[in-house]
């Protein structure tokens, strides 16, 4: 229900925001343009940019092969999303990697982590190349994690010395040497400093996961307009990154893959961003007095949103001509989304079923509707959340790595034992030694929970059935465990 507030209050401010614009569209500027520092500067200073010349050649060497081999082992796929109630196929193909057992939540999607390689856990993959890939993109994980505490760090000491320092900053820097030493900078209205402490750093710029993503434009046959400045066609429209822990930095490492036969524009006789390469583009959420910016990406920059960047600004993904891959690398809120957490909460759950010594009958400890409440609301979790978000990916995972095979059926048997609570739960309720008042308050509750049951599993089979899905991807959608379907 919350969610659904949210998307719908977004909604109002984007029909609100395009009745004001009307016909028109609001003014952005790129590199060519003289007020783009300024603006960036002002406004937009926690975006922070790394060239590719300041990357470790031999790191861009490793990712760059590693997203081939991914490619080439056919391990990105499209997401079926859900957006104002309907299912949507993603223009992007991704893959998730990151820290086992983790997963991240977009659009009600969860995807789950292709584990990258981790002390202490068994991870067997298909082959070598996909071992060696996830290494790669641990390398980078660990490098950015770097690059973003430095970041941190930077914009601190600057808050600090703006606090006791009036000196104007020289406002004619070249453009280069902002996109690469500008990181340290932080937004002219800032408040107060406070020092940050190690561990506060560590919260923020600990990645535990990488969504890649990866498109081919000239292998669209439709890519939405962005609708407010005109900017174009957009691989990935206007958002906030979600489910991410509160001001942590998100780093991504971009790498379109250039080819000498798609030329560049000549700046001077284009108006607005060049269509032929790939651009990040930014805006102040909700607001028609701000310019937008757009940046353009080429092969191994990096850019760190920092702090509220997030919270505060929009950004979205310019589509160029050539094919991109992208790595975009986020603490991820961790707290109901990783496979220690689901477990836990499995075995919370079961706390409420005992069996007889003798006869093995199994029973429910209590009826108390606080209690079958709980137990009610886990079992919609592993089902809806965990056990139908996996499988309805199919084998995808399959291409890569076996190794949430096992914690799913776990979680198979868990859920299992759960649709036997509920059985017991509707024979007790029938039954009359219990007191009215407790008995009508227990199954009041536990119909709330069936009837939100049977509405998601009428939701989970349509998306099964949606048209865009291909004869593939549909044919590993079915493929769930015949138990629940």
């Amino acid at each position: 229900m919350k969610r659904r507030a949210g998307e719908r209050e977004k909604e109002l401010k984007k029909k609100k925001l395009l009745e004001e614009l009307g016909e028109n569209r609001l003014p952005y500027l790129t590199p060519a343009d003289a007020d783009f520092h300024q603006l960036w500067k002002t406004k937009y200073s926690k975006l922070i940019f790394r060239k590719s010349d300041t990357v470790p050649e031999e790191l861009h060497q490793m990712v760059q092969e590693s997203f081939l081999t991914l490619r080439e082992q056919n391990c990105f796929f499209q997401d079926l999303v859900r957006i104002k109630g309907k299912d949507f196929l993603t223009p992007v193909s991704r893959i998730l990697i990151g820290n086992p057992g983790c997963t991240y939540k977009y659009l009600n999607t969860r995807l789950f982590t292709v584990p990258w390689p981790t002390e202490g856990y068994d991870i067997k993959y298909c082959n070598p190349q996909i071992h060696d890939a996830c290494k790669a993109l641990m390398r980078l994980n660990d490098y950015l994690h770097i690059e973003a505490v430095k970041a941190l760090q930077g914009q601190n000491l600057f808050e600090t010395k703006e606090i006791k320092d009036t000196t104007v900053i020289d406002r004619e820097q070249s453009f280069a040497t902002s996109l690469t030493e500008q990181g340290s900078v932080s937004e002219v209205q800032s408040g107060v400093c406070v020092p940050e402490d190690d561990r506060s750093l560590k919260n923020r710029t600990s990645y535990n996961l990488t969504l890649l993503n990866y498109m081919d434009p000239l292998q669209m046959l439709y890519l939405k307009q962005e609708p407010y400045f005109g900017m174009g066609n957009m691989a990935v429209s206007w958002h906030h990154d979600e489910n991410l822990v509160e001001r942590s930095v998100v780093a991504v490492y971009s790498y379109s893959c250039e080819d000498s036969a798609i030329e560049e524009c000549n700046e001077q006789e284009l108006k607005g961003r060049d269509p032929a390469v790939w651009h990040v583009g930014l805006k102040v959420a909700w607001d028609i007095e701000t310019p937008g910016l757009a940046i353009p990406l080429h092969q191994g920059d990096i850019y760190l949103m920092l702090d509220d960047l997030n919270m505060t600004h929009q950004h979205c993904v310019l589509a160029g001509l050539s094919p991109r891959f992208s790595s975009t690398h986020r603490v991820a809120d961790s707290s109901r989304g990783t496979l220690e957490y689901i477990l836990g909460q499995c075995e919370l759950a079961l706390q409420n079923l005992q069996t007889d010594s003798d006869s093995m009958a199994l029973s429910l400890k209590s009826l108390e509707a606080a209690v079958v409440k709980q137990v009610e609301e886990i079992h919609n979790e592993v089902e809806f959340e965990w056990l139908r978000q996996f499988w309805f990916q199919g084998k995808r995972y399959l291409k890569c790595t076996d190794w949430w095979l096992k914690p799913m059926a776990k979680l198979e048997e868990f859920w299992r034992k759960m649709e036997i609570m509920t059985s017991l739960v509707l024979s007790e309720v029938r039954k009359e030694q219990q007191i009215e008042e407790q008995r009508n308050e227990t199954i009041s509750c536990f119909l709330l929970l069936l009837k939100e049951r049977q509405k998601l599993r009428k939701e989970w089979t349509a998306s099964v059935m949606y048209d865009g899905l291909s004869a593939q991807d549909a044919g590993a959608a079915i493929n769930h465990p015949p138990t629940w379907v």
